[in-house]
């Protein structure tokens, strides 16, 4: 045992090793350095210890130059050049012509101004513009000032109300909810009609964001219905089917309150187009009619050969007028019969034979004939087309060919899309009063605070599909209860053309226009009387069946001060 000890002792372990081999390596480095000072050290090159730290504190100081910065030199001088530049004219020694440097007006936004309770009565008291500020000028040719709010007959897709005051509550309490239910659904004013109902701003509020649609499908956004969210649904052809019969009957029945007065007007929403139809009264007109909007000349031509005349108002007279001739032409001889249409189209053939046995008696030969009429029937075709998809492309059907059109519509197929978004899904209705097979929609308003300058300013911000008689019922509400507000609206492009049909419409010499003023107030009252079952308010009745100057507009901006009216753009 005591050898196996001493045989043991001799022996070195790895860690041992390796720990001896790290101390001798040391060793030598510091044997190596020290016998390299010691040669180095000259007595005229020793610094004392004061020198060393100056060196070190001087070396501290320095600070290192950092490569990636940006040289600040030439934006010193940059800026000093412009104040001087600013302040007075900079005059040249090579030239000696005096620079002034141009200052570029402000670009105009709208923000909120300081609370101020002449600001509105500001807005009504604009002085006249001068030459020199011409965008004040186009401001103020874009503003107009009514004592009542217009009505725009395209739909909006978002609305926001501004108002220095608190505005009606959003969160709604169990009886607001339940009477604003109650009010919508059955038409009914709670403030003049003897009830029990709520009759809070929250509630009144709360009726005015409800409508009517059909069909209702949550999965698909029916409008737009241009919307992303419709890629790659696929409906069946069982649920084509379901979906064709429950649109026919609705369909029918909201067409029938419409004759009978009791809906003021709907839209119809399909994948090419959209059609308005209004009642009696409505819009100044003495019938009920409809409004589509875009047209192509293969829905003009489909539309003639069934017999249906219209008109396009907005169509612009310069592409227009040579071509207007040959459409009614061609209209009247469908819708008559054939020995009438023979009688009316018989100048025409008759001048075409002479045009032709001209171009022979030249010598032109029959194949030369025919290039001429296909190339002349081409251009003819390109100018008809020139104003297709566009808001001059809408079309007016007004009376009795309303009733034809909607059958036109009831067995059309290309009213229904086979093909594409929504394909098999039918057009989309909407009303602001029920009818036959509708769901009931709500509009989901949220409210929050701006606060600018130290001042709450209180908003309400709706989006979704808004009817044009949510913007009256709402600013009549407000009217009574606020003292001034505003509202900034987005508008649904592919519906502009109503506003701006029935405005020129209404402008138009063509359409019978009473001489006095009493006499345009009549023909109002009696269309306000005739739709007063309609569903609606009677201060919204009234502002759709208004035919004077300014009662309709396109509206983006609406302002409201109590005692000065309304100022829009």
């Amino acid at each position: 045992m005591s050898s196996e000890a001493s045989l043991s002792s001799k022996w070195t372990r790895p860690d041992d090793f390796i720990k001896l081999q790290r101390l001798k390596q040391k060793k030598n480095k510091l044997a190596a350095r020290v016998s390299n000072n010691n040669n180095n050290k000259r007595p005229d090159l020793q610094l004392d210890e004061t020198d060393k730290s100056k060196l070190l504190e001087a070396k501290l100081a320095q600070k290192r130059k950092n490569p990636f910065a940006k040289s600040t030199d030439g934006a010193k001088k940059l800026r000093v050049d412009l104040e001087v530049s600013e302040s007075e004219p900079v005059v040249t020694a090579s030239s000696c012509f005096v620079r002034e440097t141009p200052t570029r007006p402000p670009a105009a936004k709208f923000v909120l101004q300081k609370y101020d309770p002449q600001a509105f009565a500001k807005l009504f008291q604009q002085p006249q513009a001068s030459a020199e500020d011409e965008e004040d000028a186009d401001l103020a040719a874009r503003q107009k000032h009514t004592a009542h709010l217009p009505v725009d007959w395209c739909l909006k897709t978002r609305a926001r109300f501004f108002c220095p005051t608190e505005l009606p509550a959003i969160q709604l309490k169990t009886s607001q909810l339940a009477s604003g239910l109650t009010s919508f659904v059955r038409c009914m004013d709670p403030q003049r009609t003897e009830s029990t109902l709520d009759i809070s701003d929250a509630t009144r509020f709360n009726q005015c964001t409800y409508y009517w649609q059909h069909p209702h499908l949550p999965w698909l956004t029916l409008f737009p219905r241009t919307s992303k969210e419709n890629v790659g649904v696929v409906v069946g052809e069982r649920e084509r089917k379901a979906l064709a019969e429950e649109w026919d009957y609705s369909f029918r029945g909201l067409f029938q309150l419409l004759r009978a007065r009791q809906c003021p007007y709907f839209y119809l929403c399909a994948n090419t187009f959209t059609v308005l139809f209004r009642a009696a009264g409505v819009g100044g007109r003495a019938e009920s009619h409809a409004l589509v909007t875009p047209s192509t000349r293969g829905m003009r031509q489909a539309l003639r050969q069934e017999g249906i005349e219209f008109t396009m108002p907005l169509k612009s007279e310069a592409t227009g007028n040579a071509q207007d001739n040959s459409f009614t032409e061609e209209s009247t001889s469908s819708s008559l019969p054939q020995e009438a249409g023979e009688d009316v189209s018989a100048p025409a053939e008759e001048d075409e034979d002479e045009d032709e046995d001209w171009l022979e008696s030249l010598g032109v030969d029959e194949r030369e004939l025919r290039r001429i009429q296909s190339s002349h029937a081409r251009k003819q075709q390109a100018a008809e087309m020139r104003e297709d998809f566009s808001d001059n492309s809408l079309l007016l059907i007004d009376g009795v060919e309303c009733q034809g059109f909607f059958s036109y519509l009831l067995n059309a197929k290309s009213a229904i899309s086979t093909v594409g978004r929504l394909a098999g899904v039918p057009p989309t209705l909407l009303s602001p009063v029920a009818f036959p097979k509708a769901t009931m929609q709500h509009l989901v308003p949220r409210s929050k605070k701006v606060r600018l300058d130290g001042v709450d300013y209180f908003s309400v911000d709706i989006k979704g599909l808004i009817l044009p008689t949510f913007l009256p019922s709402v600013a009549e509400l407000l009217c009574e209860t606020r003292e001034m507000f505003s509202s900034t609206l987005a508008s649904s492009i592919n519906t502009l053309a109503f506003s701006k049909a029935t405005q020129k419409l209404l402008e138009s010499p063509e359409m019978p226009q009473s001489e006095g003023e009493g006499e345009d107030a009549a023909g109002q009252v009696f269309g306000e009387q005739n739709l007063s079952e309609c569903g609606l308010l009677p201060q919204v009745v009234g502002s759709i069946c208004r035919t004077g100057q300014h009662a309709v507009g396109l509206l983006e901006r609406v302002c409201f001060q109590r005692g000065e009216g309304y100022a829009w753009s």
